[in-house]
């Protein structure tokens, strides 16, 4: 009995919101999102203050910051979690980097300012646009046909190329435009790719 308790509980958590309560969660992440991109780490508290809501009413929406700038981040991400290709092998992740990369420069403000807030000392969240990140690759090279160990280190590496750090390095180090940045990160995944492949194959691809 308690564990349908608990399932009861998670499918009402997940329902979607609705009316009022849709609307206020809505300007809670359009206010967060707007002052994060101003250069400001946002508590909830503060945000919602901002955005005119009670204190209580947000923190039912969003318990942390954390929360919170996982909602923002979603909401950013937007179609790239809905990505889906019927593609093989490695047209699958130039799929998926052709969809995410501009997602990402729409809205690199954001990203960024999620990404430092992440990376604060105080109250720093680890867990902070990791699963997405993990979710999304092993979808785009579920067909290679790696054994898991050599699957399992092909995602970790094409981690490095894929999502708003790969951005930062090669547009802030390397000064690349958009464009560039997007082609270089798609060169060191299909290379990794074809590395992993050969590795399997014993040289033969």
């Amino acid at each position: 009995m308690q564990v349908s308790r608990q399932r009861d509980q998670t499918s009402k958590k997940d329902l979607p919101l609705k009316g009022a309560a849709a609307r206020t969660h809505a300007l809670m992440v359009s206010t967060a999102t707007e002052m994060m991109r101003n250069g400001l780490s946002p508590s909830v508290s503060e945000v919602a203050e901002e955005a005119g809501v009670a204190r209580s009413t947000a923190y039912r929406y969003f318990p942390t910051r954390s929360d919170m700038v996982r909602a923002v981040v979603a909401e950013a991400l937007g179609p790239i979690l809905n990505w889906e290709d019927r593609l093989d092998g490695g047209d699958r992740v130039a799929s998926l980097y052709a969809t995410a990369f501009p997602r990402l420069y729409e809205h690199e403000a954001t990203f960024r300012a999620a990404l430092r807030q992440s990376l604060e000392v105080n109250g720093a969240d680890a867990t902070l646009g990791r699963g997405h990140r993990r979710q999304l690759l092993v979808s785009a090279t579920r067909d290679l046909d790696l054994p898991e160990d050599q699957a399992t280190r092909l995602i970790r590496a094409l981690s490095l190329t894929f999502g708003v750090e790969a951005m930062v390095v090669l547009k802030d180090i390397w000064g690349l435009s958009d464009e560039e940045a997007q082609k270089t990160a798609l060169w060191a995944a299909q290379a990794m790719i074809e590395a992993a492949r050969r590795e399997t194959t014993g040289g033969n691809v």
